[in-house]
Formats: C-alpha cells, structure tokens, sequence
C-alpha cells in the first residue's frame, strides 16, 4: 500500500490556495475576504482538533465513547438544521428525528448487509457522512418550504376555506420540499464516475486501494447517502408543515 504524508511546509504552500481566492476577492470588490480567511482559519483549527478527539476515540476502541460520538454527530447536525428553520416553534427536534431516524435506518441496513461494522474508524466517519448530507438536505427543504408557503399562501387558503384539511392544503407544497431537497443528492449520484470522482472513492485510491475495491464502497456511500436523504427530508417536512397551522387548522 502506498503511503501518504503531507508535511507541514506542504500544508504550509498549499494555503497559498486561499491567498489567491483572497486576491480575486480584493480585486472584484466582492466583499468576501473576511469571510473566507476566518472559514479557512476556523477550518484548519476544526479538523486538527477533530484529528486528534478521533485518533484518541480510534486507539481506545470502547463501544460507549463510540457511541456518544455517533450521538454528538447527529445532535450536532440537527441543531444546525433546527438554526436554519429560525421561522418554525419546533425546528430542532423535528430535525433531530429526521436527522435521527434517517441516519439510524442507513446504519442499521449497513450493519445487517455485513458492510459495516461497530468500530470507531467505520462507524465515527460514515455517521458524520450520512448525518452532514441529511442536514443540507433538511435546511434546503425548509428554506423551500417557507417559501412556498409564503408565495401561495392565498391557494392554501382558498384550499382550506373549500373544506380542505391542512395536509390536503400544503400537501404540493411538502412534495414540491422533498423534491427540491433530495435534488442535489439525486443529481450528484446521476453524475457520479462521468463528472466527479467522489472524496471517499478517491481518498481509498489515494491511500493505494484497488480502484475497483473503491468503487464498491462507493457505490454504497452513494446508496446510504440518497437514502438518508429521502428519509430525513420526507420525515422533516411532514413534520415541519404543521407548524404553519394553529389549532384550529387556519394558516398562521
């Protein structure tokens, strides 16, 4: 197996990246600048800190630290979901259970076909994985959602003065949300070999593993991710919609 090593002085060049993304920002007048030096910044403090944490969760190999790490994933990732549904009572335990649930439907198909297994180095990765895309998708399915209930507010209401019920009313809406959520996820798998080389498969063949053993893990990244995300979106957006209707099932 091929052996990888980036040194610090490597590191060190490679962020001229950044300077010159900095560059075109300062010659466009975009305003951006600040923007991308903190992200770049905050970046390389997060994952050398998150480095460490998981060289030390990979060595110890218990199954309770395992497992509150998997649990700090997907508390984590509901609740930068729940921020982008500001507008909604309920937002981060309704993205806790889809985020939740989804993520714990695709571990367990995982864990029963044999392709997983319950080890830190497996487990802490593919639940981040998992857990990252189904927050994107369920931020963009609320953002969707709002604004479609902003835009057609006036059709619902005439829906619901016509005798319908709520879920009746906002039922184009929710599908319109799950569709406009799961798109990204839809696209990138129909695309996936002929436009993009994706980060899993691609870090296997860079660490030396068979292009074709790194397919197959691929391929079932792929599935796992679509999947999630079908989960989490359908299950956020059922539960999202109601948070637009009073008791009395009139629209807020």
């Amino acid at each position: 197996m091929n052996s990888l090593n980036i040194s610090n002085t490597s590191l060190l060049l490679a962020s001229t990246l950044v300077i010159i993304a900095l560059s075109v920002d300062y010659k466009e007048k975009l305003g951006l600048g600040k923007d991308i030096f903190i992200a770049a910044i905050r970046a390389v403090v997060q994952l050398f800190l998150i480095g460490y944490i998981l060289s030390s969760i990979f060595k110890l190999d218990n199954l309770i630290v395992t497992s509150a790490m998997v649990l700090f994933i997907i508390f984590n990732a509901s609740y930068h979901a729940g921020k982008r549904a500001s507008h909604l009572k309920n937002g981060f335990l309704i993205s806790l259970a889809a985020i939740g649930i989804g993520t714990s439907v695709s571990l367990l198909v995982l864990f029963l076909s044999g392709t997983l297994k319950w080890t830190p180095s497996q487990l802490v990765p593919i639940t981040g994985m998992i857990a990252s895309n189904a927050m994107t998708a369920v931020g963009v399915g609320y953002r969707s959602m709002n604004s479609k209930f902003t835009d057609q507010k006036q059709q619902v209401q005439e829906k619901l003065a016509l005798g319908a019920t709520k879920k009746q009313a906002s039922l184009p809406i929710i599908r319109d949300s799950i569709k406009t959520a799961m798109s990204p996820s839809i696209d990138s798998t129909k695309t996936v070999g002929l436009v993009s080389l994706p980060g899993m498969m691609s870090g296997l063949m860079f660490a030396g593993i068979d292009p074709s053993t790194a397919i197959r893990y691929q391929i079932v990244v792929m599935f796992m991710l679509i999947s999630t995300t079908g989960f989490a979106t359908m299950i956020a957006m059922y539960l999202s919609y109601l948070e637009y209707f009073n008791e009395s099932e009139q629209l807020k």
